[in-house]
């Protein structure tokens, strides 16, 4: 039995480390793109940022996009009020030029499970850009934000374009764990992207065609899927426009938002985004996501077979040294390129956490529910 279950463990030790390699050597390769900051761009750009209860956030967010880089003339701004309970909507009408459309005043509303998507998709619609740029209320685009995606955009002539994003970090032990976890995220997209191995994004920093969106039919047949508003749309696109999608690795692209405030927010949006994973039509994250979940499982697994087996716990120290090793080298060049380097000191300890939450939240996220911006959703 001992034996067994020391073949697996390393069997998915060496795949688990293979693949890691394989994501640090795709974010190494690709390559960082600077924005040429006299540049006259061409593009009307439609930006759309559905919000719900973000009377605190929006302002924030609003100055910032009203405050970039680029000409008036080109950006439209256009908030998508979800049913807000606050001044949402009053607020973003209190800002000269923007657009507030609110979702309750639609006429013929029914309930749905997707209303992010259904305000994405009402913003589109009565959008005017060529280009659709999304994010969310609670987000922080630096002043180039916009000028380095189209950009890209026009030189690269690409259809769908995934924008780095992170975590800010007041210093906590918490915010430090998730902008790990999240830089991780960002490290892997670009690689899978570089490579043409995958498909992955963050709505809170992503841009696309709005000829590709409609080309697909936008949301049509992921509709039902609360999230998802990002990935299952890339897919759609990366089907339909086979390599025309990329990462941009730019640090004036980059998009700052905030970790959750508490432990049971944090979860319940761990278990948002894994309740996606077998929607999945692009079958190569889902193998990839249920190899990572195994592994992981197998140090909770191994522990408890230290009960029973206690020369069983010396591999489990060496595959979770090996763990860390392969992980700190995609973890410190990412550190590095997102400005974040006194994060990597919390790195090994942090991972006395990192493996049970990955167990626990991958399977809550296929057989529990969860609530997001006020609902219970499935």
């Amino acid at each position: 039995m001992l034996a067994f279950f020391l073949s697996i463990s390393i069997f998915l030790t060496l795949a688990y480390a293979t693949l890691i390699a394989y994501y640090y050597r795709g974010w190494r390769d690709s390559a960082e793109i600077f924005t040429e900051k006299e540049r006259l761009p061409s593009t009307l750009v439609s930006i759309i940022i559905p919000a719900r209860n973000e009377a605190h956030n929006l302002p924030i967010l609003l100055k910032a996009i009203l405050s970039q880089y680029y000409p008036s003339h080109l950006m439209e701004i256009i908030v998508v009020d979800d049913h807000s309970r606050d001044e949402t909507a009053e607020i973003a009408r209190s800002y000269p030029g923007v657009i507030c459309i609110e979702l309750a005043q639609l006429p013929g509303f029914a309930v749905l499970n997707s209303y992010k998507k259904k305000a994405i998709e009402t913003g589109i619609r009565q959008s005017k850009g060529s280009m659709i740029l999304t994010t969310d209320a609670d987000c922080i685009p630096g002043p180039y934000w916009i000028l380095s995606m189209v950009e890209y955009f026009e030189k690269k002539n690409a259809v769908m374009i995934a924008g780095p994003v992170a975590f800010t970090n007041r210093g906590n032990w918490f915010e430090h764990f998730q902008s790990l976890d999240f830089l991780t995220m960002q490290g892997i997209t670009a690689a899978v992207l570089h490579f043409k191995s995958g498909t992955m994004c963050n709505g809170a920093n992503l841009a696309y065609k709005k000829s590709a969106f409609e080309q697909v039919g936008g949301f049509q047949g992921i509709d039902d899927i609360a999230s998802g508003d990002d990935m299952l749309l890339m897919f759609k696109i990366e089907q339909a426009f086979p390599g025309q999608i990329a990462y941009l690795k730019n640090k004036d692209a980059i998009v700052l938002t905030s970790p959750m405030p508490d432990f049971r927010s944090f979860i319940e949006q761990r278990i948002r985004w894994a309740s996606k994973a077998t929607k999945f039509e692009d079958k190569r994250i889902f193998a990839v996501l249920l190899m990572v979940y195994f592994y992981n499982f197998h140090f909770i697994l191994g522990t408890l077979l230290c009960l029973f087996y206690p020369v069983y716990g010396l591999y489990i120290l060496i595959a979770l040294v090996i763990k860390i090793l392969v992980e700190s080298l995609l973890v410190n060049t990412l550190t590095s390129f997102f400005n974040k380097r006194n994060e990597r000191k919390f790195f090994s300890i942090l991972q006395l956490i990192h493996i049970p939450y990955i167990v626990v939240s991958g399977l809550l996220g296929q057989f529990g529910s969860y609530h997001w911006k006020g609902r219970k959703v499935k």
